[in-house]
């Protein structure tokens, strides 16, 4: 068996990969640490892990060495501590922010700091395995990417990779988010009064997640613009992401088709959702709370004058956007079958 352990596994992300890897076929959870609740079961923190596991969180000083390692700290704090475990493990398997992009320069832009060890930056393969499984299966060093990033890249580079985008124009994306994407820590945004019936604005401009849609839509040196904004929304988990494209051309469905259909046909955890009617018929995040599908649709405006195409894309942040896709890419990675842990097809209703 493949021994994992969990750096920082009392939060949201990590209590996902508890969920995930207590049941995977081909690993043991080693350890959880947790500097709070060292000494505690870790169901007391992830109260649905009850009567399955009697692991208890230890502190990272007592950390030992095993095959994969998960990073679930916070944004800022991966950075120097990554150095410092390399010898605890051959993978690392970090679900920061902090070794996403791969031009240090654009960490002083987007995050506005530098980065503290930018010659690492170069070791770590982006953790989409849609994008880069080959890249993957022989990485030491694995980058999860945003849950914000990774809807509009999955819904949108195989336009930008087939060419079809006029990339004089910005692509315009506004997503919709749940509580769950800003983490465990309460904050005047989450709380109850504040929270509860909300559609707010949270970044309508300078999205940091823009900086990794930027990166990953880019193809032979033509680098897109991009427009994102974030909106926060009452519901606990799920993203719904909408793309407005302007294309080079006018193209009908079938020319669409043709550029989804061989991007996605043979990847298990993407789904094309385009329907001509019912309730479902474009990707919804309600139906994928707990799996690891990203669904995507696209529609032709055909009544305006402008190429432009509606492109939606859905999944569950703290799945496809987290926990879900660090445990594909450890399949990836270790030989499992990729499917391995995930196989969850979500609730209906829910």
């Amino acid at each position: 068996m493949t021994t994992v352990s969990i750096i920082g596994a009392s939060g949201y992300t990590g209590g996902e990969l508890l969920r995930l890897l207590l049941d995977h076929p081909h690993v043991e959870v080693q350890q959880a640490t947790s500097e709070r609740s060292a000494g505690k079961f870790v169901h007391t923190t992830h109260p649905n892990l009850r009567k399955r596991t009697q692991l208890k969180y230890v502190s990272r000083d007592s950390l030992e060495p095993c095959d994969v390692l998960f990073l679930c700290l916070p944004h800022g704090v991966s950075m120097d501590s990554v150095p410092n475990l390399r010898e605890k493990a051959s993978v690392i398997i970090d679900l920061s922010a902090d070794y996403r992009l791969n031009n240090p320069q654009d960490y002083p832009k987007w995050y506005s700091h530098e980065h503290m060890h930018p010659d690492l930056l170069g070791e770590f393969v982006y953790g989409i395995p849609e994008l880069h499984r080959e890249a993957i299966k022989t990485g030491g060093f694995i980058s999860g990417a945003g849950c914000t990033a990774t809807t509009a890249i999955l819904g949108l580079y195989p336009l930008f990779r087939a060419g079809v985008v006029d990339l004089a124009l910005p692509t315009v994306i506004e997503s919709k988010v749940g509580s769950s994407g800003a983490g465990g820590e309460s904050g005047p945004g989450s709380h109850h009064p504040e929270r509860s019936g909300v559609i707010r604005s949270f970044k309508p401009t300078g999205h940091r997640h823009s900086a990794e849609i930027i990166q990953e839509c880019a193809f032979n040196g033509n680098v897109p613009q991009v427009a994102l904004s974030v909106t926060s929304v009452e519901s606990v988990r799920g993203i719904v992401t909408t793309s407005h494209v302007f294309l080079k051309d006018r193209l009908t469905d079938k020319d669409l088709w043709r550029i989804y259909r061989p991007a996605y046909k043979d990847e298990p955890f993407m789904r094309l959702v385009k329907e001509s009617s019912g309730l479902h018929r474009y990707p919804e995040p309600k139906i994928l709370a707990g799996t690891n599908y990203c669904d995507v649709g696209f529609e032709i405006d055909e009544l305006s004058g402008t190429p432009r195409v509606v492109v939606i894309a859905a999944l569950d942040n703290l799945m496809k956007g987290a926990s879900g896709m660090g445990v594909q890419a450890m399949n990836v990675r270790c030989g499992f079958p990729e499917t391995a842990g995930l196989g969850f097809p979500g609730l209906h209703p829910v």
